[in-house]
């Protein structure tokens, strides 16, 4: 039914107009408590042998939501009814601001990809956390928030702009992501080099610590898939050095590799961030070489190009606590979440392994004992 409505609707009717109409639809049935108590008892079943835990939030499996569909916070309920275990929303930044201007999103059908250059078009930290304060959680979720650099400040002004959106939003974050590794805004992606990187996570973790007392707000920070591997390296030290409570594995890439020359040079050409499919591979090449480097020490969620449960169990085997999608999320439709855990349910019980937590970089340790 999802196929027949995309085919025949969304797609052709503009992407991002397509999102906001879905999205509008989700959160409508959400607010009706039979509506939303039958599509939860459908789409989001629990599975004993799935339930995680990560940075101290105990969730009822790895899978969850990435930042960038809910920008704003307006419908965490709504997705954790279809069965995302998390919800990371975002990205947002300290000041409001439009984004981009339109025509911003681009799906390559045939690639299974998107191309945007949103531009982190939000509400700002003011008007977002002022929604999180007053919502009444329906579903018992862990709610990230992921934040990023106002366009309009500069790049030495960054450790204070993401400081106050910081102070806006961690009383309500059960995670926080320090997000440098968007394409789409000028400037962020030079805040990953590390003698960068380590004062603005410094001054995140102290303004966290300074505005909640009463708990320790995890902290992570999300990284690009086109960063070098000597660089990877050096954030994976950092993250240990800093006692971060976790990296995101991977944003999307400028690159065009890997999309098939199945879709239309005109789509390929467009500018910003690739997602789906194609980041596929480059994402669990970081994700490997992340673990390598941090083992258990660092909590590492595993996002880009996964579509199945193989996928996400790779992921897993490769060193993930926690997985995320997106990008699948629009060519699958609402039934997607459920496939993932009910296959990696499946998985696990075809595994040697008793737990998902003894499942997290299995492949490593293969590798480990074989040499």
């Amino acid at each position: 039914m999802y196929r027949l409505v995309f085919n025949l609707i969304f797609k052709w009717m503009d992407p991002e107009r397509a999102h906001h109409l879905a999205f509008a639809w989700i959160r409508l049935l959400a607010r009706i408590p039979v509506v939303r108590t039958l599509v939860a008892a459908l789409l989001a079943p629990r599975y004993q042998e799935l339930r995680t835990e990560a940075f101290g939030q105990r969730m009822y499996g790895p899978f969850g939501l990435a930042a960038g569909f809910d920008k704003n916070a307006v419908g965490v309920d709504g997705m954790a009814m279809l069965g995302f275990n998390h919800i990371e929303i975002g990205t947002v930044t300290a000041q409001p601001q439009p984004g981009n201007p339109p025509k911003r999103l681009f799906r390559l059908v045939q690639d299974r990809a998107l191309i945007n250059r949103m531009g982190f078009n939000n509400d700002g930290s003011g008007a977002v956390a002022a929604r999180l304060a007053a919502r009444k959680a329906v579903f018992r979720t862990t709610v990230g928030v992921n934040i990023g650099k106002t366009k309009a400040v500069p790049e030495s002004e960054a450790v204070s702009d993401y400081v106050t959106s910081t102070e806006r939003l961690a009383p309500y974050a059960d995670y926080l992501v320090v997000n440098v590794s968007s394409p789409n805004t000028p400037g962020l992606r030079n805040l990953q080099a590390v003698d960068q990187l380590r004062p603005l996570l410094a001054a995140v973790r102290a303004a966290a610590d300074r505005t909640v007392t009463t708990r320790r707000v995890p902290l992570l920070v999300k990284i690009a898939p086109d960063l070098a591997d000597e660089d990877i390296d050096a954030v994976a030290d950092l993250a240990v050095e800093l006692r971060l409570d976790g990296i995101i594995a991977t944003n999307t890439t400028i690159a065009r590799e890997g999309l098939g020359l199945t879709s239309a040079p005109a789509l390929v050409a467009e500018t910003g961030g690739l997602s789906g499919a194609p980041l596929k591979e480059r994402s669990l090449q970081v994700l490997r070489r992340l673990y390598a480097r941090v083992g258990d020490r660092v909590t590492l969620i595993g996002v880009g190009g996964i579509e199945s449960a193989e996928d996400a169990w790779q992921r897993v085997l490769a060193g993930a606590t926690l997985v995320q999608g997106y990008s699948a999320f629009i060519y699958q439709g609402p039934l997607w979440p459920r496939a993932i855990h009910q296959g990696l349910a499946a998985r696990l019980r075809a595994s040697p392994y008793t737990t998902l937590a003894d499942a997290v970089g299995a492949d490593a340790r293969k590798g480990d004992a074989a040499a």
